[in-house]
């Protein structure tokens, strides 16, 4: 039996942060025996924290066990990802047994919940007011059973070993037209699996990622000989670039940069981090005719060592749903363009 999967997209300015604090709520208030959560920034402003905090107490009351795993502690100097800023106080004020993964060296990036054992609730969403309004993002709630203890087993190991390596030893196994990739344990096969579909793609590659820079897929997307189009944090790429032209072991990735971006791709110029709003390019998806993979991975070197989760999804409406998405989010920003910032200063996940 195929999963039911719903999809909810997000665009800057799109929604307000209390529209997604209430379908967030919603969906922890249909909880009847346990949540757990895995999130790696939870920062919410006062209105959206209330909502939150609220259903969250309400579920408490009813009996539910909550649990939250997140992430703390990262301070790498490279130009993805930014530290999160978890609000401590507000995580202690709830009923939930809360576990701190440390993000050193690499990063608890989940934002998935898995609600009684049936439903997750993943995707590129962090929990901050910015993310639920000036962000891009896609939102997947599956309902299925099997797909719900893949993500438990994940769940469980991070909390067992409070740290990110060693968890995502989760077998992606197909469950219907879904299968589940974790990382950092098949992080490298991730990034061959999404380069294998964009390599046998017959019609159309869509993408949406902050940044791109793993092997595979930059070499597969730079060969690519479909219809490719799609869009990235503009702010990021010229990070990056910076980054490469100081580093002569990642020369060889710009050439192939230079044949991506000649595409129709799009660049957001978002602020730069640390200069106020977060309002990145945020969402992470790639459509391969009629597979769509969605989660919380950049396709980057370092979210192959990050605890990450995608899925991958073999169904031609959820593909040409994402599609959509991705040509809407693109049509919206100027073309990329492989110009430099300083790789000294950091730049959003």
């Amino acid at each position: 039996m195929n999963p039911d999967v719903e999809l909810r997209t997000l665009t800057d300015g799109g929604q307000t942060p209390r529209d997604v604090a209430q379908v967030l709520a919603a969906f922890v208030d249909a909880a009847r025996t346990s949540l757990d959560l895995a999130q790696y920034d939870f920062d919410l402003g006062a209105e959206t924290a209330r909502i939150v905090a609220e259903a969250v107490r309400r579920a408490a009351a009813r009996g539910v066990r909550i649990r939250l795993a997140y992430n703390v502690d990262h301070a790498k100097p490279i130009p993805v990802p930014p530290p999160p800023s978890p609000d401590t106080a507000l995580i202690a004020s709830l009923p939930v047994e809360a576990t701190a993964i440390p993000g050193v060296p690499d990063l608890m990036h989940h934002k998935y919940v898995v609600r009684d054992g049936d439903t997750v609730w993943t995707g590129s969403l962090n929990w901050s007011d910015d993310a639920w309004s000036r962000q891009e993002n896609v939102v997947a709630i599956v309902s299925s059973p099997e797909v719900a203890a893949a993500y438990a087993r994940d769940f469980a190991q991070l909390v067992a070993a409070d740290e990110v390596a060693g968890s995502g030893a989760v077998e992606p196994v197909w469950h219907g037209d879904v299968r589940v990739w974790f990382t950092p344990a098949h992080g490298p096969d991730l990034s061959h699996r999404i380069a294998q579909a964009i390599g046998r793609a017959q019609r159309r590659i869509r993408i949406c990622s902050p940044v791109l820079t793993t092997g595979p897929v930059l070499g597969a997307l730079a060969g690519a000989r479909v219809d490719v189009a799609g869009c990235f944090d503009q702010t990021q790429v010229s990070g990056v670039v910076g980054q490469w032209l100081e580093e002569d072991r990642a020369h060889w990735k710009l050439p192939l940069l230079e044949r991506v971006a000649a595409r129709p791709f799009s660049g957001k110029r978002s602020t730069p981090f640390g200069a106020g709003v977060r309002d990145f390019m945020h969402a992470k998806v790639t459509v391969a005719d009629d597979t769509a993979f969605v989660g919380s991975f950049n396709l980057s070197r370092s979210g192959e060592r990050n605890a990450e989760n995608v899925l991958e999804i073999a169904d031609a409406a959820v593909a040409e749903r994402l599609a959509a998405f991705v040509d809407e989010v693109r049509g919206r920003y100027p073309p990329l363009a492989l110009d430099v910032v300083s790789s000294r200063a950091p730049a959003p996940d």
